[in-house]
């Protein structure tokens, strides 16, 4: 039976070649889509589930108040894990993390490694980062020593065994290599190269346990069984309280801590730790996308399938006069749709293995074809086509098998109103599919475009970031000079980080008694040429001075030490002054200050954020970013000077750099990948509905071909023709066009929600989205009424 069932599909399919084509087509489109979606999906929803204790290990996250703002924050202070460990019986163990950019040598091998991660002795018992060699327990045990990756032991060592041997971390002096771990998974939120003791950082940083000085992300393990929930309320209590009362809160300011469980940070957190976290909506976004796009496929076939049913009313009749029941011509109508997805799911792998490439740099992934051809992906996939199939020819399937002999023989069939409404019904859903992802990728990328071209409050084009480390600040006045004299170079700033985004959190007040709790705000230390490099317009006041550097005195005990601050407006308002009045004021961080000037509100960190009040300070001693200007009319030229310049003055390390831009750029990844994706399968949703699109004018236009030619005869000219068969499509566009409107514009404004700064959807991004598609329709129909207005009425009368 399923031979012959097989045999007949196959030769329905051979007959109806354009029909066949573009379901083939469209379904390959549409699997292939929804392989990738899938792909993606899994891969976010499986981060960190490689750990074997998953489930028992939690992140804390600090929040605290100071002053009436409430300030979040993934990292904490040194004094977390251990206090906690010590107060509750129900936590295990904790790790503290940190990550740090380190110059590594290996004899004459020398490199700038990125990603060395300092943890506390049970990290590798706490989670499943796969040992090759060395003992969990131990191998994090001492100061000076390190676990590297297999990448890394390859890197520095080609095939020798590495344990045992010393690697040098600059002015860190040498590790010893404990061990050797397998290279660690892309879908881990911890990620690093290698793995050095916690211990080795300096004696203060360990020993002096502080709440605050927020640096670390760390980790608590809990007793099996326990509660995570119930555990936070615990430890909020202790830090709101027990806590507090050492800390001397009062009022509204607090400290306490929040329990992350670890499989929900990547996607349900907003606070990112060691790399940038998922989000759980963009995985919503990603698996409607797919649905939808393989809704459209489906809806093609569906359309295409009833559209065909008047020619195959002679197979129909005869198969019933022959004795063929109801359920076998269901089957043969399923069979050849099965046939059809099976040979659009074959093309969709091996399409779907073609696109793994660009599909990963578009998402940021590390898919590989492993990830298509394993087993369970491949069941699911079948399984998946198969749903497909039903779904698709369900429908047609159903009406056609279930219509009489005798109506046939005597009339012929055709579909009913309700189902002609049907039919129409699934034209307007599938291109109000397609206007709605227009719609959306039309917002996304105008509001990714008013985030890459808004004003900063500060320039960022044409600035050079180098690193500054020990080397650099010993003889920094001198090298910073040395830059200056390049052709090329405008101005040299330093500062703790770039302006892109500033992380320190801070307090300042504007008395000294312990009664005032000032404001809490985000502060940069920086050198004294920061305002004038990055070009912030100063609003009051003056620049900060050499002068400004001599009143830092640290002498008798830091008694006459006094410091020199540029606030923002932010800072000034929320002070209670206006940038005119705050210049001269005294305000205290620690230490006393004088308010040297107020310069205009910058964006400091993503426009996700409101501006916050920003205090920056002259500290020559915190310096770990170079900022160079270059005019740009030579870059290549000035950047060639620079390396040159820096390996006399800075041999112990690479030359290395970036421009700022990236930096900021690198705050919208998700917001890229987000319009990338949406331009990619907004543009896959048209031609699919395109495709189905032409199959039905096509067929349309063949149906009613005597009709044509006799309104021909009759007088009527190629616009009347070309009216005949495009009105009907142009108004199921037009409703489409009425439904997709509203939806596109609920999604859209939800989404930019997020966006502290953001556009304002405009009657014009929905006036583009429906004129292109209503022309994209023009052209799909117009092509075959065009096509029919021209044939020769004679001729089709007569073979009609």
């Amino acid at each position: 039976m399923f031979k012959s069932l097989f045999k007949t599909g196959w030769r329905s399919i051979k007959k109806n070649r354009l029909y066949s084509f573009i379901n083939v087509v469209g379904l390959t489109i549409g699997i292939t889509s929804c392989i990738l979606i899938g792909l993606y999906v899994t891969d976010e929803l499986s981060f960190d589930k490689f750990n074997t204790n998953a489930g028992s290990i939690a992140r804390i996250t600090m929040q605290y108040s100071e002053g009436g703002t409430v300030n979040q924050t993934a990292v904490t202070g040194t004094k977390a894990g251990p206090q906690l460990k010590r107060t509750f019986s129900f936590i295990e163990d904790f790790a503290r993390l940190i990550n740090a950019t380190r110059v590594v040598k290996y004899d004459d091998k020398l490199f700038t490694e990125k990603k060395v991660l300092y943890a506390d002795s049970p990290f590798f018992k706490m989670f499943s980062f796969q040992l090759l060699s060395g003992d969990p327990g131990t191998v994090l045990n001492a100061p000076n020593k390190v676990v590297l990756t297999k990448a890394m032991a390859t890197k520095y060592f080609g095939a020798v065994n590495p344990v045992g041997r010393s690697l040098n971390f600059g002015d860190r002096g040498n590790y010893e290599i404990t061990g050797v771990c397998e290279n660690v998974p892309g879908n881990s939120q911890i990620q690093f190269d290698f793995v050095a003791s916690f211990s080795s950082l300096p004696v203060s940083k360990i020993e002096n346990e502080e709440w605050f000085t927020a640096n670390y992300i760390t980790y608590l393990k809990f007793q099996k069984n326990t509660n995570i929930a119930s555990a936070e309320k615990q430890v909020d209590a202790y830090m709101r309280h027990t806590v507090g009362k050492e800390l001397g809160t009062t009022g509204g300011d607090y400290l306490t801590y929040h329990l992350e469980p670890l499989l929900s940070v990547h996607l349900h957190s907003s606070l990112s730790g060691l790399t940038p976290n998922g989000n759980i909506n963009y995985v919503y976004i990603m698996l409607a996308i797919g649905i939808l796009i393989l809704a459209i496929a489906c809806i093609n076939y569906t359309n295409l399938a009833t559209a065909q049913s008047a020619t195959r009313l002679g197979e129909i009749g005869m198969r019933k006069v022959m004795g063929a029941q109801r359920w076998q011509l269901f089957a043969q109508f399923i069979g050849e749709s099965i046939i059809v997805t099976l040979i659009g799911l074959a093309l969709a792998i091996l399409l779907s293995i073609e696109l793994l490439p660009p599909f990963n740099n578009i998402t940021g992934k590390a898919l590989t074809m492993q990830s298509i051809l394993a087993p369970l992906p491949l069941v699911v996939m079948v399984m998946l086509a198969l749903l497909v199939s039903l779904i698709a020819c369900a429908y047609p399937a159903f009406v056609l098998s279930g219509a009489g002999l005798s109506k046939i023989l005597r009339s012929g069939f055709s579909f009913s109103r309700s189902g002609n409404a049907i039919r129409k019904s699934l034209i307007v859903v599938q291109f109000g599919i397609s206007l709605f992802l227009i719609i959306a990728t039309i917002i996304v990328q105008q509001q990714l475009h008013y985030m890459q071209n808004k004003n900063l409050g500060y320039d960022k084009d044409h600035l050079l970031v180098l690193p500054v480390d020990n080397s650099v600040q010993k003889d920094y006045e001198a090298y910073k000079a040395a830059i200056k004299q390049i052709p090329g170079v405008q101005s040299v700033a330093s500062a703790y980080e770039t302006p892109t985004y500033i992380q320190w959190g801070d307090g300042v007040k504007k008395t000294s008694a312990s009664a005032d709790k000032g404001i809490s705000v985000n502060a940069i230390p920086v050198d004294q040429d920061f305002i004038k490099t990055m070009k912030i317009h100063i609003l009051a006041g003056s620049d900060f001075t050499r002068s400004d550097l001599l009143l830092m005195d640290t002498s008798n005990n830091g008694k006459n030490y006094r410091y020199s601050f540029i606030i923002n407006e932010s800072a000034a308002k929320q002070l209670g002054w206006t940038p005119q009045q705050a210049v001269g004021k005294t305000i205290y961080k620690n230490f006393p200050g004088t308010v040297k000037a107020v310069v205009q509100d910058f964006h400091f960190t993503s426009l996700h954020e409101p501006i916050r009040p920003l205090v920056i300070f002259l500290n020559n001693d915190m310096l770990y970013s170079m900022l160079v200007r270059i005019n740009g009319a030579n870059t290549e030229s000035t950047i060639q000077q620079l390396s040159a310049l820096w390996k006399i003055r800075v041999p112990n390390r690479p030359f290395e750099y970036h421009f700022l831009d990236e930096d900021y750029n690198k705050l919208y990844i998700t917001e890229q990948k987000t319009a990338s994706i949406f331009s990619l399968f907004a543009g896959l949703a048209i031609i699919l509905a395109c495709l189905g699109l032409f199959g039905l004018a096509a067929f349309t236009t063949v149906q009613r071909t005597k009709e044509i030619g006799i309104r021909k005869v009759m007088g009527a000219g190629m616009a009347n023709i070309i009216n005949l068969l495009c009105k009907e499509f142009l108004q199921l566009v037009a409703i489409a066009f009425v439904i997709a409107v509203p939806v596109g514009w609920l999604a859209s404004e939800k989404w930019l929600q997020d966006f502290a700064y953001r556009i304002n959807i405009g009657w014009p991004v929905f006036l583009m989205a429906g004129a292109g598609v209503l022309i994209i329709t023009l052209f799909t129909v117009g092509y075959h009424a065009v096509k029919a207005a021209m044939a020769n009425p004679v001729k089709s009368l007569r073979t009609e």
